[in-house]
């Protein structure tokens, strides 16, 4: 009959730790479109499902993304959280398992205060103790499942939070990369500027002494060079707080960066469509991340509630006692303990309370942050959509604006060098040819760029080799 009820105890134990308190895990409804806004094309595959290094056939960059994944320091800041946290869901997970502890002692002496609650009488006596203790917390009603659950879905969250690191990280480098060629052609375009405002300059200063041009042409002429050669310092500057801005981001002091020519090395992107704005909630990082902190205030809700709920823990002693320390080892144990023990709430001045309904508020704050970042995805991937469009339209225009100013200015200057034009003709088509070129890289490069933020977008591409 004792075995029995002994086996009965047991069966029930063990069925309701089987059981946790609080609502089960259910991802949130979300209105997904079906389509993304101003995608182009319609399929199931992504552009995102690219590795990096299939997108960017530029050498010279993939060498500073592999330098600034393995050396940046914020890099290494999220590979730290993660780290910690990980350890932290180890901690929280370790009170399912029993602690087992040891213990023991030796000592000599006489009087009451050494051998309590005995007195030697006078006597002179050594002691010796060891012991194994063993205790156990019957999680009933899952309350540390839950904070396991809470801790390992925190844990999941720096993962993905790291993650996101890397691609904002690698998409920066690639970013400022892009720009420095900008600038770098930039200011070639506006040394050949002023080298031909200076070129008139000269021209109309001759004219000057002989008497053939005025003093308002002169006076033009030199303005026209002057603010060209303003703006190569302004350009020189960029470049080099571009550089700066790199050598940061790949965790080394600021100096030059190599790079190739923009004309030399374009971006050959294939026309991949985004994919499915479904596939971006198992993809994008931060969107993970946030789920993963919704789960983790979803188990809070259960962990909370079971702080209702009395705790039961078993706890067990062996060990010996002998007066002399030669004779602990010797035998079988003189001494040991079996009990079991209750603890539970009673009154707490509303905390329990108060800590339940503040973790559903929380659970209500984390549901919200999560639908909020799959609105920014959605905002995020249709803008780069659209840029990318927009801008490749316009470096089309920009393009063609750029070839008839380049043939307008070569036509006119041979009509100025015969007499048939004026200075100003020639001043005009100068003015509108160099900001012309110069839009053409800038339309070019925020292409290049939208292709980036598209990348970023969709949350892929950035895993493998290292990243």
């Amino acid at each position: 009959m004792k075995t029995k009820i002994i086996r009965f105890v047991s069966v029930l134990t063990l069925a309701l730790a089987g059981c946790a308190l609080g609502p089960s895990y259910k991802r949130p409804k979300v209105d997904v479109p079906t389509d993304f806004r101003f995608a182009a094309s319609q399929g199931t595959h992504s552009f995102a499902d690219l590795p990096w290094w299939e997108v960017f056939k530029d050498p010279t960059l993939s060498r500073l993304i592999r330098t600034a994944v393995t050396n940046n320091y914020d890099l290494r800041q999220a590979v730290a959280r993660v780290e910690r946290a990980r350890n932290l869901a180890v901690v929280v997970r370790a009170p399912l398992l029993p602690k087992i502890s040891y213990g023991g002692g030796v000592g000599r002496g006489r009087n009451a205060l050494f051998n309590s609650p005995f007195p030697l009488m006078g006597d002179t006596e050594s002691s010796a103790q060891a012991n194994l203790n063993a205790f156990w917390e019957v999680d009933l009603w899952g309350r540390m499942r839950r904070m396991s659950d809470a801790a390992r879905a925190e844990y999941l969250a720096t993962e993905n939070a790291r993650r996101g690191v890397t691609i904002a990280l690698v998409s920066e480098v690639a970013t400022a990369y892009f720009r420095l060629l900008q600038f770098d052609e930039e200011l070639a375009i506006q040394r050949e500027a002023t080298n031909a405002f200076s070129g008139t300059y000269q021209l109309f200063s001759g004219r000057l002494d002989n008497g053939a041009a005025s003093q308002l042409e002169m006076d033009r002429a030199a303005a026209a060079l002057a603010n060209a050669a303003s703006m190569v310092p302004r350009l020189e500057l960029s470049i080099a707080t571009t550089e700066n801005q790199i050598s940061v981001l790949l965790g080394r002091n600021p100096g030059p960066i190599a790079r190739n020519a923009i004309t030399h090395q374009p971006l050959e992107v294939p026309d991949i469509p985004a994919g499915l704005p479904s596939e971006l909630l198992r993809r994008r990082p931060d969107v993970l991340a946030s789920e993963q902190l919704l789960v983790a205030a979803n188990a809070n809700i259960g962990a909370s509630l079971a702080s209702f709920f009395p705790r039961i823990g078993l706890t067990t002693f062996i060990g010996n006692v002998s007066p002399e320390l030669s004779a602990v080892t010797a035998g079988s144990a003189n001494a040991w303990n079996a009990g079991a023990s209750i603890a539970g709430p009673l009154f707490q001045g509303g905390q329990l309370r108060a800590q339940y309904r503040g973790s559903k508020a929380r659970f209500e704050e984390a549901k919200a942050a999560y639908e909020q970042n799959i609105l920014t995805a959605l905002q995020e991937v249709s803008d780069a959509l659209v840029a990318r469009q927009k801008l490749g339209e316009a470096r089309v225009h920009s393009e063609k604006a750029a070839a008839a100013l380049a043939s307008s200015v070569g036509l006119v200057t041979q009509r100025y060098e015969s007499g048939r034009s004026s200075y100003y003709e020639l001043l005009q088509a100068q003015q509108e040819l160099y900001p012309a070129q110069r839009a053409q890289v800038q339309a070019r490069v925020g292409e290049l760029i939208a292709v980036i933020q598209l990348y970023k977008a969709l949350g892929g591409g950035w895993q493998g080799q290292g990243l």
